[in-house]
């Protein structure tokens, strides 16, 4: 089954049940200033969750384009080394306003997976937070679901909150067993594990209770449901892939990709892993750019430059001289045309964008590495573990090096870097700039004033 068509099953599936589908947000929240990114479905329902805004109806379905890198949320670094994380990725969501609640949201999901999607139940596993009975009767009653296989977690993993103080509630996570040869081969082996044999594939957010200053919970008036579910995922399960790079989502990417290098897939695990990050940054480079981030120097606008520098940096360790992302962008926007067709008409903007920031970092990067390199083996010849401050600041003063850069390489090698240090030597360089200005502004104030004094008679009132 092609993405499209699970997308588009999913939002058939809840439209028939009186859900109101509704198009995805950009990827910049703008009524939300504490989230770098939309990183959730529900992002754009928090006011209506709060309480504070009134919608024409009471059930939703939508199919969100989220980004998961910077922040409280942040995938960034486990990119290319499991098969199911990613910075930019759809999330599929079925919402309630005081509608339906625990039961209804439990059914549809099931019945949409096993009867919709023809997942068999075998292969299901599901979770429950510890202390709610009512979900757990559910599955275990209503719906039949062994009770050897409801796991009952605590509030880390099944309890969800808004933020420390407002709505939260319990969670009920539905889980997907791909086989032991997807797994890590320890005997206690399960859908706590975080290896790549269990797919969480959806949650299921009881919204029930608000949580005051205090941390006392009571019970919310009119509980609402929020549900998320991985297009990725689902899509790679569907499809057979033995990862998310290979459903028809990645797949054409990572091929054109192999093209353009010459590569061959397999030929070691740590080009594997650089294929698919650039495949993964590829789609978030294409959507955010297309939603108007550009890349800079803080904010969102960092957090892409990061994930354009990372790509860049991958690039050439594949073998890649010269700017090649550009050359990808508009692949993306092509494969992603039927639910966003705002893509094709950005994609010449887009590629332009990525073009000029892969020119602006490729002369940095070439030259910086090797520094990099240098500083990491002198390190690793003293026995060492920790990346000095002051090389890490001379590394960005004078080679432009970024310190995620550095601290990303260094961990490819198994050191960590002083943040603490680079820290002073960048405020004190900032301190001497200071004053140097200052300096330099008193005595271009001093000869003005020589100048002037001779012509300025002064009176007085």
């Amino acid at each position: 089954m092609k993405s499209d068509e699970i997308r588009a099953r999913f939002l058939e599936y809840f439209r028939k049940r009186d859900h109101k589908i509704v198009p995805s947000s950009s990827l910049i929240p703008h009524k939300d200033p504490t989230l770098l990114f939309t990183n959730a479905g529900m992002n754009q329902f928090k006011e209506v969750f709060l309480g504070k805004e009134k919608r024409p109806y009471t059930r939703a379905a939508s199919s969100q384009k989220c980004m998961r890198a910077g922040g409280k949320h942040n995938d960034l670094d486990n990119v290319g080394l499991t098969d199911k994380h990613h910075t930019f990725f759809e999330m599929l969501g079925n919402f309630s306003f005081g509608d339906y609640f625990k039961k209804e949201a439990i059914e549809m999901g099931w019945e949409l997976l096993i009867e919709g999607y023809g997942l068999p139940e075998d292969r299901m596993l599901v979770s429950v937070y510890q202390k709610d009975d009512e979900a757990y009767n559910i599955w275990s009653k209503d719906i039949g679901v062994d009770p050897s296989i409801i796991y009952r977690l605590g509030e880390k993993d099944n309890f969800w909150a808004m933020g420390d103080t407002g709505p939260c509630g319990p969670c009920s996570e539905i889980h997907y067993d791909r086989g032991k040869e997807f797994g890590c081969g320890r005997p206690d082996c399960s859908i706590e594990c975080d290896c790549d044999r269990f797919f969480e594939l959806w949650n299921l957010v009881f919204m029930q209770y608000k949580r005051d200053e205090k941390g006392e919970l009571s019970p919310l008036p009119s509980p609402c449901i929020d549900t998320g579910m991985g297009l990725e995922r689902l899509a790679t399960i569907l499809q057979g892939a033995k990862s998310n790079y290979e459903n028809d989502l990645f797949r054409p990417i990572v091929e054109r990709l192999l093209e353009l290098g010459n590569l061959e897939q397999g030929a070691s695990r740590k080009e594997d892993i650089a294929i698919r990050i650039i495949a993964d940054h590829l789609r978030a480079i294409t959507f955010a750019v297309s939603d108007g981030v550009m890349p800079s120097n803080e904010g969102r606008g960092y957090v892409l430059r990061r994930i354009i520098r990372r790509a860049i940096r991958q690039g050439q360790l594949l073998g890649f001289a010269e700017p090649f992302l550009y050359k990808l962008t508009g692949l993306v926007a092509h494969i992603m045309r039927n639910p966003f067709p705002e893509l094709m008409d950005s994609r010449d903007f887009v590629a332009r964008v990525c073009l000029a920031e892969e020119e602006r970092f490729h002369t940095t990067l070439t030259q910086g590495i090797k520094q990099v390199e240098e500083v990491l083996e002198k390190v690793e010849s003293s026995k060492g573990t920790i990346v000095p401050g002051g090389e890490l600041f001379r590394l960005y003063d004078t080679f432009g090096v970024p310190l995620d850069l550095v601290e990303e390489i260094a961990a490819e090698r198994g050191l960590t870097v002083d943040h603490k240090g680079f820290k002073q030597h960048l405020e004190g360089q900032r301190e001497k700039a200071r004053l140097a200005w200052l300096e330099g502004a008193e005595e271009d104030v001093k000869d003005v004033y020589r100048k002037l004094a001779p012509r300025i008679k002064t009176t007085f009132a």
